[in-house]
């Protein structure tokens, strides 16, 4: 996959200190602060694994709501943006359980929406074909996606998703290769059918 990843706020520092300060004393402006900062990232990543610009927005709150709540939970000695990361993730994979499915089966009303969150950047693929590429990422495990979102399109290292995840770095990198190998099986008609069309049209004039 080609896409520049949408980096996560860097104000890590920050965060942990307002994250300690609704912590111990429930402070709501930092909490707002918090959420302001972060709204956008965990929406996206909320609507990517869901592929329903609706149910991310509503789980994007979920997950700040949960944030507050089990705020007794986090651990001032790690970073908050793993503690976040983490979080959304476990709203979403619940929601997988409960729909049976992160991807929906409603390909004509999904593909609107699942274009803008799901596509590679314009130009890079035909317009026509996005619908594959959203296809074939909805096709993914929950575990595998989750590395490619995390990866590439919020920009994480694998170190940085292997603590989100809880699991060894080998694992993400080599969730990351199976992710792309199924991706790259299920893309290649795909590539194919370019190639076809190219060749049929004859070289440029």
């Amino acid at each position: 996959m080609s896409r520049r990843p949408e980096r996560s706020p860097p104000n890590g520092s920050a965060d942990d200190a307002a994250m300690r300060a609704v912590q111990q004393r429930g402070d709501h402006a930092a909490f707002a602060e918090i959420v302001c900062r972060w709204e956008g990232p965990i929406r996206r990543l909320c609507t990517r694994l869901t592929c329903d610009e609706h149910r991310g927005e509503d789980l994007a709150q979920e997950v700040f709501a949960r944030v507050f709540t089990k705020r007794d939970q986090f651990d001032p000695g790690r970073t908050f943006s793993t503690w976040l990361w983490r979080i959304a993730l476990n709203v979403c994979f619940a929601e997988s359980r409960r729909a049976s499915s992160l991807a929906i089966v409603d390909e004509g009303a999904t593909a609107a929406r699942c274009d803008r969150e799901l596509a590679p950047d314009e130009g890079l693929i035909a317009q026509e074909r996005v619908e594959q590429v959203k296809r074939a990422l909805s096709h993914l495990p929950d575990a595998y996606r989750a590395v490619v979102v995390l990866r590439e399109y919020e920009g994480l290292k694998y170190r940085e998703i292997a603590e989100v995840l809880e699991i060894p770095e080998g694992t993400v990198k080599w969730r990351m290769a199976e992710a792309l190998t199924q991706l790259g099986q299920e893309l290649a008609p795909m590539a194919t059918d370019a190639s076809v069309r190219r060749a049929a049209a004859g070289p440029p004039r």
